[in-house]
């Protein structure tokens, strides 16, 4: 429309006096250019802005998304094996009722065996009792004999032996007395250990014991049921979450959608105030981008016919990663091409004015081989953060802006962005791209950055 304006404005046939009342009108669309330039200006700026904050919002909701999703796993994982612990406990409840059983089955046989003992301490009782007889009846056998005399000899003799065995006898019954008493002793005490009272109270030290360990048991099982109660709980609120996040996510992929189109229509605001041939700010920017766009691809084209690098190297897609590196660089195989003849054209550019904040030439995908001086130093080992603020180059920057900038084959293109420099800081910035072809081939885009 402005275009249209300034070509019916100054008709080549008109007398310099009906040039007069038109003059104004020039002026006059002039500042309105100039308030819709600064206008468009602001708003690209307020949506870059907004965008970013989306963005960062978006990549915050997204990694607590995933974190939910992870702890929702893990809570998963707790339910089950609250639910092993439950039925070891049950399974441990049921081997301790199975021990106290075996262990009152031993306390009966012990029971059993001290019943035997006393019986054999009966029955040596009444050995005792019998040899004490014999000996009695030895003794007087014997003294029978000596009175007999001569003829009672030997049968003394016999009576002498009978009293002596019967002796032995009883010192053998005692013996075994003795010891029975002593394992009756022992033995009645481990059926008392061992045994239940009449009313399956526990009254013996192992039943005692074995009571204990089942109340501990016990105890594990309700605290095992308590918790996985609330593991349950919880993972019912954590599939809530996690679905409340999934929505919430959604939701700002809508919203990052809907400030794409808004920055969108902002930037063509732009491009169409730059291109209707009243100069604005942006102008010399564009202007610069598009004669640096020009000397890149002129640099590129000597190259080739040269024969400093082949057509195949130069549109090497082949992108090699660099180990070790963080954030992670490639190379290509005109690297070294690009960082001996791209430095002569972005430096300079970086003289422009004070608002300019880099200049470099990317290829079709976003790579920048050669970075600004400043971005372009060597990384540093475990240094991330650094190495993101001052290691840019032989980098993939395929943002939206980075791959519009790279693709873009129109004479220029015109965007605003909130770059991150790395540690936290953001700046807002305009971008002016222009092509860089090379012998009739898209090679990538010059990528001219300043302030607003």
């Amino acid at each position: 429309m402005f275009a249209a304006f300034k070509r019916n404005a100054a008709p080549a046939a008109a007398p310099p006096s009906e040039l007069a009342p038109n003059e104004p009108a020039a002026a006059d669309a002039r500042r309105a250019v100039t308030i819709i330039s600064q206008r468009a200006s602001t708003l690209g700026r307020e949506a870059a802005e907004v965008r970013g904050v989306l963005d960062d919002t978006q990549k915050i909701a997204t990694a607590q998304a995933a974190a939910v999703q992870a702890l929702s796993s893990q809570l998963q994982q707790v339910v089950q094996a609250q639910a092993a612990i439950k039925q070891e406990v049950e399974l441990g409840l049921k081997a301790v009722g199975q021990v106290g059983d075996a262990v009152q089955g031993v306390g009966n046989e012990v029971g059993g065996i001290v019943q035997t003992l006393r019986e054999v301490s009966a029955a040596a009782q009444e050995i005792t009792q019998i040899a004490l007889q014999t000996r009695l009846v030895a003794f007087n056998a014997s003294v029978e004999a000596k009175r007999a005399g001569e003829a009672g000899r030997g049968f003394a003799v016999v009576a002498d032996a009978v009293k002596d065995l019967a002796g032995k006898v009883e010192s053998s019954s005692k013996a075994i007395m003795g010891t029975v008493k002593q394992l009756d002793r022992r033995i009645g005490g481990l059926s008392r250990e061992v045994s239940r009272g009449a009313d399956a109270e526990a009254h013996g030290s192992v039943h005692r014991a074995l009571a204990e360990v089942g109340q501990g048991v016990r105890r594990i099982h309700a605290a095992s049921e308590r918790s996985g109660e609330v593991c349950s709980g919880l993972d019912g609120q954590m599939v809530h979450i996690e679905s409340e996040m999934r929505r919430t996510t959604s939701a700002l992929d809508a919203a990052l959608k809907r400030t794409d189109t808004f920055l969108t229509i902002s930037e063509q605001l732009i491009e169409t105030v730059a291109e209707c041939g009243i100069a604005t700010e942006d102008t010399p920017f564009i202007a610069a981008a598009q004669q640096a766009a020009s000397q890149i691809s002129q640099l590129l084209e000597d190259a080739l016919r040269t024969g400093a690098i082949s057509e195949q190297n130069l549109f090497d897609e082949r992108y090699q990663p660099v180990a070790g590196s963080d954030p992670a660089q490639v190379t290509t195989h005109f690297v070294a091409l690009a960082e001996r003849l791209f430095p002569q054209v972005q430096e300079k550019l970086l003289t422009l004015s004070d608002k300019v904040v880099y200049c470099i030439a990317a290829d079709r995908n976003g790579y920048i081989a050669c970075h600004n001086r400043q971005y372009n130093q060597p990384q540093r080992a475990g240094d991330p953060a650094w190495n993101a603020a001052h290691c840019r180059n032989r980098r993939i920057f395929n943002d939206r802006t980075g791959l519009a900038s790279s693709r873009n084959q129109r004479p220029f293109l015109l965007q605003t962005y909130r770059r991150d420099m790395g540690g936290g800081n953001f700046v807002l910035l305009k971008e002016a791209a222009a092509p860089i072809p090379v012998k009739g081939r898209h090679w990538g885009g010059l990528r001219l950055a300043f302030k607003f």
